[in-house]
C-alpha cells in the first residue's frame, strides 16, 4: 500500500531535519532577477539558481518546491561547476567541484553582469585555478558564463569540465495531475557546437526551455551525476531519475571509467598556460511557442540546427537527407568509420544526400566543420536493410532461442524464450521469475517479437514452430485452456492470463535445480499460486491477444501455411482474451488489476476491433466496442489519465490515444498528445531522437539492473503510434511526424547483425551498449510493426519529402516516385491527398503520386524484395484506401472484387501487379 501524500510530506520533513546541515545557504534569502523572458531566482550565498520562470508566469522550470531537501554538500545545481585537472600534464586527475564542500562565494560588485561571484571559496584549497562566474542578460535570457584563469607558472590541463543542470524532473510525492501540471524533462542533443538541452513541459504545452553554448562550449558528453542517497529525497530511482552535467571536456573520464567504451564524440582536454584564461558558458532560452519551437530558437542563437530525413537510424538501402539550418558555412563534413556515407550536395544550400556504403553497420559520427573553426557532430545508427533485419529476428528467435525440453517441469516447452546475448544463451533462470517464465513484457519479449514478425513476413518453417507453441504453450499454460490447469483455476478463469509459468517452489518441483547462485529471496521471486494468478496485470493479456491476432493475419492472407487452426480460431481467442480482461462482479469490479488504465500495446486490441468488423461479427464488435468506451468515459472523469503501476509513466499514453480518438473524444485525444511530447524529443542523435522517457525498465527486464534514460527502450516504438496516428489527421504539422517517426524506426536499431533483438540500449557514458538481455522488446516491435508505413508529405521548411522511401523522378513531371525502404511494406501515406493505403500481405514496393491527376500508382509484390529467400509469397492481397480528411472517397480504378471492405487484387502467376488509387 501507497502512503499517503499527508504521510510522505511529514516523513519528507522529519527526513530533511535531520539531513546535513545547509550548506546552500538558504537562510540568507534570495536575489531575484528579471530579464525581458525570465523572472529568476538566486541562493543568495551560493548564488545558484533556485528558480526560473517565464516572465511573469507561475510556472517554474527548476525544482524549487524541493530547493529546500537538496541543501546538502554533493547535491548539485545550476551554476555549480566540476572539474578533473592534473598540473602540468603530470600524475592522476584530481577532482573539483563548486559543490563539493560548499562556502559562501564571494559577491563581486559593481558588474555588468546580472549577478557576479568569485567562486575561490566554494572549491578545494588546492585547486590551482581561479574560477568567477557570471549571471548576464543575454537579449532577454539568461546567460551563465565562467571565467577560468591560471594564476600559477605551471600548465594546468583540465580532463573534465562540467556544467550541472537540474530541472523539475522530480514526480517524488505528486500525483498524477501535480506531475502533468509542474515538472519538465531534460533531453539531450550531444553535438558539440551544434549541442543544445531542450527542457519540455511534462503536460507538453507551455514554453518550453532550451540551452545552448556560448563562445567555446562544446557538447561532448552527457554525464549522470551521482549525488548522497541517504537524504530526504529518493535520488535515483523511479520516482526521480536524478540529474546530469553537460560536459565540454571528457578525456579524464575517458581514460578511466570510461575505459573501453565507445564515446559519442571524441574525448579532449584543454591546457590553461601561465597566465591565460578560458571562459565557457550556457544561454538559457525561453521557447514561448513550446516544443515545437525549439528548432527555431536553437537556430535565433547562432547555434546549427540540423534536421534528418527520415531520421538518424537509416536501413542500409535507404537514402537519407541531412538539412542544416545555420548562416555558418561548411567547409568540411566527414564520418567515423571513415567514408560510411556517399555524401552529395543536395538541391540546395542546406541539404545533403547520405547514402549508406557496404559493409558499415551499426553507430556513425558524422562531423560538420564548420569555416569558423565550430564542429558539429550528427549521430546515425545504419542497420541491415528493415527488411532483411525483421527477417533475421524470425530466425535468431526461432532457432537460438527455442526452447523445446520437453521435460521443463514448468510447461515452458516448445517455446520462444528471453535470450541473453552476452552469455548468448537461453534465460531458464532469473530471480524476476517473469523472465524465465515466459510472460510480463520481460518474459513475452521474445515470442511477442516473433510473432508479431510473421504478420507481416511469415516464414513457413517459424510458422510451424509458432503454431506448436501456441498450441501446447500459450493455450493451456501461459493462458487458463480449463479448470484442471492450476492450483486455483476455476471455469471462470478460461482464458485468464498468468503472471508467470516460471516461478520458486522447491517443494513443487523437487527434482528441479534451481541455480544456488541466486538469490531467491527476493519479492519478484514468486512461488507457484503467485505466477499462476490471472488477475494481477491486464498488461499481459496484451500480449497474448497479439500473438493470437498475428496469427489470425498469417491463416487469412497464406491459408497454405498453418495447419492446427484455422484463421477464425484465431481471431475469436483474440477476442475472448480480451474479453476476459474485463470481466467485473456484481458490483462493477474489474478482476484483473489495471484494467481501467492504458496499456502497452493495445493499438493492436483496435486492429482486432477493425478486423472483427470486416468479418461481419457485429456481436461481438458490438462488445467489444462497449468495454472500451467504458474505459474512455473513466479517462474523460480524471484530469491525468496517464497511470499505471509506476509513479509516473509514458506507458498508458498509447491505449488513452486509440481509444479516444476511435470514439470522438477530441479534448481528451489533443491532451494526450500533448502529454506524449513533453517527454518524447527529436533531435539529431539516433538514440534520443523519438525516443520517449524511460528510466526504470531495466530493473523488471534488463541484465544490466540500473535506473538509467534508456534508449529505445518500447517507449519508443508504443509512443510514435499516436503520434503518426495524429499527424495523418493533422498532416500540416511534421512536428509530429519528425518525433514519431523517429521512435516508430527506433526499434530496428535493437536488432544486431544476427538477428537477436535488445531490450534497450544503455546511455550512460561507462557503458553505452545494448543490454544483454532480449527482455522486454516484444512491445516495442509491435509499435514497429503497427506504426511502419513510409510517408510522402509536403513540409513547410523542407519541402516534399519522403520517409522511409527513396524518392526518384519519373518521365511525367507532375508525377514523383518513392521506392518503399520501411520494415512492413504495408502501408503508405501520400499527405498532398491526405490518402492512406493498406495491404494485408505482400508488398508495396513502390509507389508513384501524380499530383496533376491526383492518383497514386502502387507496384504490389507477393513478397518484400529484400526479404529472405525463405519467406512466404501471398497469391492475393487485400487493399484498403481511406482519405483522412473525409473529405473523398478513394477507390481502385479497374474491377476488382470487394472482400472485408476492401478491395481482392489477385496475382495469379505474376509477382508483381499495378493497381491505381484515385478519387471517385
Amino acid at each position: 500500500m501507497k502512503p499517503s501524500a499527508a504521510v510522505i510530506s511529514h516523513a519528507l520533513a522529519a527526513a530533511v531535519s535531520a539531513q546535513a546541515q545547509d550548506t546552500l545557504g538558504l537562510s540568507s534569502g534570495y536575489k531575484n532577477i528579471s530579464t525581458a523572458n525570465f523572472d529568476f531566482s538566486l541562493v543568495q550565498d551560493s548564488q545558484v539558481l533556485a528558480s526560473i520562470r517565464p516572465s511573469g508566469q507561475d510556472f517554474d522550470f527548476s525544482p524549487s518546491q524541493f530547493l529546500e531537501y537538496r541543501v546538502a554538500n554533493g547535491q548539485y545545481h545550476v551554476g555549480d561547476i566540476n572539474f578533473r585537472y592534473r598540473v602540468s600534464g603530470n600524475g592522476e586527475w584530481i577532482d573539483a567541484s563548486t559543490a563539493s564542500s560548499r562556502k559562501p562565494v564571494e559577491e563581486i560588485s559593481p558588474t555588468s553582469a546580472l549577478s557576479e561571484a568569485d567562486l575561490t571559496g566554494t572549491l578545494p584549497d588546492s585547486f590551482p585555478l581561479e574560477v568567477t562566474r557570471r549571471w548576464t542578460d543575454v537579449d532577454g535570457d539568461l546567460g551563465l558564463i565562467f571565467t577560468i584563469t591560471n594564476p600559477q607558472s605551471q600548465s594546468v590541463e583540465l580532463g573534465s569540465l562540467g556544467l550541472p543542470l537540474e530541472f523539475n524532473s522530480i514526480f517524488f510525492n505528486y500525483t498524477a495531475e501535480e506531475a502533468l501540471a509542474k515538472c519538465s524533462l531534460i533531453d539531450p542533443y550531444i553535438g558539440l557546437g551544434g549541442g543544445y538541452v531542450q527542457v519540455s513541459p511534462t503536460s507538453g504545452t507551455g514554453a518550453a526551455l532550451v540551452i545552448t553554448p556560448i563562445g567555446d562550449t562544446p557538447f561532448e558528453a552527457w554525464n549522470f551525476l551521482n549525488e548522497p542517497t541517504d537524504g530526504a529525497l529518493p535520488y535515483h530511482s523511479q520516482v526521480f531519475e536524478g540529474f546530469y552535467e553537460w560536459q565540454t571536456l571528457t578525456k579524464a573520464h575517458a581514460e578511466n571509467e570510461w575505459a573501453g567504451v565507445e564515446p559519442w564524440n571524441e574525448p579532449t582536454s584543454k591546457v590553461l598556460e601561465p597566465g591565460s584564461s578560458w571562459t565557457v558558458g550556457l544561454r538559457l532560452s525561453l521557447v514561448k511557442d513550446g516544443v515545437r519551437g525549439i528548432g527555431d530558437i536553437v537556430e535565433a542563437t547562432g547555434t546549427p540546427y540540423a534536421v534528418g530525413v527520415p531520421g538518424y537510424i537509416i536501413p542500409a538501402d535507404l537514402e537519407a537527407s541531412l538539412y542544416l539550418f545555420t548562416n555558418k558555412t561548411v567547409a568540411d563534413m566527414t564520418t567515423t568509420p571513415a567514408q560510411a556515407f556517399k555524401m552529395t550536395k543536395g538541391h540546395s544550400d542546406n541539404l545533403w544526400k547520405l547514402q549508406p556504403q557496404p559493409g558499415v553497420w551499426g553507430r556513425v559520427r558524422l562531423t560538420v566543420t564548420y569555416s569558423d573553426g565550430v564542429n558539429q557532430t550528427v549521430h546515425y545508427y545504419i542497420t541491415d536493410s528493415a527488411s532483411e533485419a525483421i527477417g533475421k529476428l524470425g530466425n535468431f528467435f526461432t532457432t537460438k532461442a527455442w526452447f523445446n525440453d520437453s521435460l521443463d517441469p514448468f510447461g515452458r516447452a516448445p517455446s520462444v524464450i528471453s535470450y541473453d546475448r552476452i552469455a548468448d544463451k537461453q534465460v531458464e533462470q532469473d530471480p524476476r521469475v517473469w523472465i524465465a517464465g515466459l510472460m510480463d513484457e520481460g518474459g513475452s519479449g521474445a515470442w511477442l517479437a516473433t510473432l508479431m514478425k510473421q504478420s507481416v513476413q511469415p516464414e513457413p518453417e517459424q510458422i510451424t514452430k509458432l503454431e506448436q507453441f501456441i498450441e501446447y504453450t500459450l493455450w493451456g499454460d501461459i493462458q487458463v485452456r480449463d479448470n484442471r490447469t492450476g492450483p486455483t483455476n476455476t471455469s471462470a478463469d478460461i482464458h485468464g492470463v498468468r503472471k508467470s509459468v516460471f516461478f520458486y517452489q522447491q517443494d513443487y518441483v523437487p527434482d528441479y535445480e534451481y541455480d544456488s547462485s541466486i538469490d531467491w529471496g527476493n519479492w519478484w521471486s514468486w512461488n507457484r499460486a503467485d505466477s499462476y494468478s490471472v488477475d494481477g496485470r491486464a498488461y499481459n493479456y496484451v500480449h497474448v491477444t497479439a500473438a493470437y491476432w498475428a496469427m489470425y493475419r498469417v491463416a487469412r492472407a497464406y491459408p497454405g501455411l498453418v495447419s492446427v487452426h484455422d484463421w477464425e480460431w484465431y481471431l475469436d481467442q483474440a477476442y475472448e482474451t480480451v474479453m476476459r480482461c474485463y470481466v467485473q462482479d456484481e458490483t462493477g469490479y474489474y478482476y484483473v488489476g489495471y484494467a481501467l488504465v492504458g496499456l502497452m500495446g493495445e493499438t493492436v486490441w483496435g486492429e482486432l476491433l477493425n478486423d472483427l468488423k470486416r468479418e461481419n461479427q457485429t456481436e461481438k464488435v458490438r462488445r467489444l466496442e462497449t468495454v472500451m468506451q467504458d474505459r474512455v468515459d473513466y479517462w474523460a472523469s480524471l484530469p491525468a489519465p496517464f497511470g499505471s503501476e509506476q509513479a509516473w509513466d509514458s506507458t498508458g499514453q498509447e491505449g488513452v490515444y486509440y481509444w479516444t480518438r476511435y470514439f470522438g473524444h477530441e479534448a481528451l485525444v489533443n491532451k494526450t498528445i500533448n502529454s506524449i511530447l513533453g517527454y518524447m524529443p527529436t533531435v539529431a542523435h539516433w538514440g534520443w531522437n523519438g525516443n520517449a522517457r524511460r528510466y526504470w525498465d531495466n530493473i523488471y527486464g534488463g541484465k544490466l539492473q540500473r535506473f538509467e534514460r534508456q534508449i529505445h527502450h518500447y517507449g519508443s516504438g508504443l509512443n510514435a503510434l499516436p503520434l503518426l496516428s495524429h499527424f495523418r489527421h493533422n498532416p500540416q504539422d511534421t512536428y509530429l511526424l519528425h518525433v514519431g517517426y523517429g521512435g516508430m524506426n527506433g526499434p530496428l536499431s535493437n536488432i544486431d547483425e544476427e538477428g537477436f533483438a535488445s531490450a534497450s540500449f544503455h546511455s550512460w557514458p561507462d557503458t553505452l551498449a545494448w543490454d544483454g538481455y532480449s527482455g522486454d522488446y516484444g512491445p516495442n516491435f509491435l509499435g514497429l510493426v503497427l506504426g511502419s508505413e513510409v510517408y510522402l508529405v509536403d513540409d513547410p521548411k523542407l519541402g516534399l519529402v519522403a520517409y522511409g522511401g527513396n524518392v526518384r523522378s519519373s518521365d511525367n513531371d507532375s508525377s514523383i516516385i518513392v521506392a518503399t525502404r520501411d520494415a512492413v511494406k504495408h502501408r503508405i501515406f501520400v499527405g498532398p491527398l491526405s490518402l492512406s493505403v493498406t495491404i494485408d500481405a505482400g508488398a508495396i514496393e513502390e509507389f508513384e503520386y501524380d499530383s496533376e491527376k491526383d492518383t497514386v500508382s502502387l507496384t504490389l509484390a507477393t513478397k518484400s524484395s529484400s526479404a529472405p529467400v525463405t519467406a512466404a509469397e501471398v497469391e492475393a492481397v487485400i487493399v484498403w484506401v481511406e482519405d483522412i480528411s473525409g473529405s473523398r472517397v478513394y477507390a481502385l480504378a479497374g474491377e476488382y472484387e470487394r472482400e472485408r471492405e476492401g478491395w481482392k487484387v489477385p496475382f495469379g502467376d505474376q509477382s508483381e501487379v499495378t493497381i491505381v488509387v484515385a478519387a471517385q
